[in-house]
């Protein structure tokens, strides 16, 4: 079974798809730019490749904690670079989100062309719904 959750905290997509997909206990979560909320598109969060994947893990995070999971259920990510230059910054934003057991991950070239733009992250957590109390 597959559903789209209503996200309370997290601006409608840009274009058509989803920021994320719940199916079969798996979260699926769309890449995320560094678009902090509230921010119109092209404003990112920060011009630094380490500011921008900060925010694209908040984003994420936000996305999880709407659905009462935290950053802990992450099972695999997948970072996109525009410059592999920027490999060692990434991964030392990264790990501040992942201190312990990180996901496992793989990196990749960003495919798109945005002014500014230097990281997009994507991401698969596992779901585990709660129990209204």
């Amino acid at each position: 079974m597959k559903s789209v959750p209503d996200l309370r905290s997290h601006a409608k997509p840009l274009g058509p798809y989803s920021h994320c997909v719940v199916a079969n206990g798996l979260v699926f979560i769309s890449g995320q730019t560094p678009l902090a909320p509230g921010a119109k598109p092209g404003e990112w969060a920060a011009s630094d490749v380490g500011g921008q994947v900060r925010q694209c893990l908040r984003n994420i995070q936000s996305i999880l904690e709407d659905l009462g999971l935290t950053m802990a259920a992450v099972a695999k990510t997948t970072v996109f670079l525009t410059d592999p230059a920027d490999f060692q910054a990434m991964n030392e934003a990264y790990k501040e989100f992942f201190p312990e057991e990180p996901p496992a991950r793989s990196t990749a070239r960003l495919g798109v062309d945005l002014p500014g733009l230097r990281v997009s992250v994507e991401a698969i957590a596992v779901y585990e719904p709660h129990d209204e109390e």
